[in-house]
């Protein structure tokens, strides 16, 4: 009885290395875990402040954005290779954001395979990093003379879109009775018109103006896909390094420059604006250097 009344009662832990064993894994080993998790947690790959993917931003910037335009309804429909000049060939000539490389049949064959409705649907809509119209102003018949040009050009048997039947038009009248026909006896109103000294010219128009912002709009609507990334040796937006030696020939210089295309810039930036739109626009992105 006496035996078993002072019998030590004793635990798992019965030497130092059993005991530093088991304050490791319940005390230090936790510890080195929480922060293991916190590294990984932490150490991840993440984009830096404001970066973005660089055809999403180009798809953003493009997009067509609420202007009010004048346009000459009447003006001859450009031909599919001078919309391709002065709107598409920024992009499909080099290939650039995804655009098929005019010519490359490879990169068209699956596009032709849809057909003309399709790839007219898509450059009339936009797709990818395209704006609508291909970011620009030309009609709906003109933009689908330019998917024509470029399919053509890469294989493709489509047609040349018509002009449109003008609406409204009065028949000619027959012949027989226009020359039946009695000539109108002269008015005085007539008369006194004819009266008047030929000199009497109309007075002259006044110079073309354009609307505040006009600049800055046409700036996001056709220069911002190259000059806000630098694409295509184009200087970047508010680079006074890139800017620099332009900047010393002056706004006129630089319009001409743009007017008449440089580089992998087509003609007017592949744009449909006026003379004084283009040069409110480079207005505009000098005054970013300020």
């Amino acid at each position: 009885m006496s035996d078993h009344a002072h019998e030590d009662h004793t635990g798992p832990i019965k030497t130092p290395a059993q005991l530093l064993w088991t304050s490791f894994f319940f005390f230090v080993a936790p510890i080195f875990i929480i922060i293991g998790l916190v590294y990984f947690v932490t150490s991840g790959n993440k984009p830096a402040a404001g970066a973005v993917d660089v055809e999403l931003a180009t798809a953003q910037r493009i997009q067509r954005i609420g202007t009010v335009e004048l346009r000459d309804a009447n003006r001859p429909l450009a031909s599919g290779e001078a919309v391709y000049a002065a709107q598409c060939t920024a992009c499909h000539a080099a290939g650039l954001v995804g655009a098929p490389k005019s010519g490359d049949a490879a990169a068209w064959a699956p596009r032709i395979a849809t057909g003309y409705e399709a790839l007219l649907n898509s450059a009339l809509k936009g797709k990818g990093a395209m704006g609508a119209q291909g970011g620009g102003a030309y009609s709906d018949v003109e933009i689908g003379r330019a998917v024509v040009h470029m399919a053509n050009a890469a294989g493709a048997k489509f047609e040349v879109p018509a002009a449109p039947a003008a609406e409204g038009a009065a028949a000619p009248a027959p012949a027989a009775e226009v020359a039946a026909a009695p000539a109108p006896a002269p008015t005085v109103a007539a008369e006194v018109v004819a009266a008047a000294p030929a000199a009497a010219a109309a007075p002259a128009a006044a110079p073309m103006t354009v609307a505040a912002g006009a600049g800055e709009a046409l700036y996001k609507q056709a220069c911002t896909v190259c000059h806000a990334a630098g694409i295509a040796g184009a200087p970047k937006s508010g680079d006074k390094a890139a800017w620099g030696p332009r900047v010393g020939n002056g706004v006129e210089a630089l319009t001409a420059s743009v007017l008449k295309g440089k580089g992998a810039m087509p003609p007017r930036g592949g744009s449909a604006a006026s003379d004084a739109e283009i040069r409110a626009a480079v207005e505009y992105m000098l005054a970013q250097l300020k």
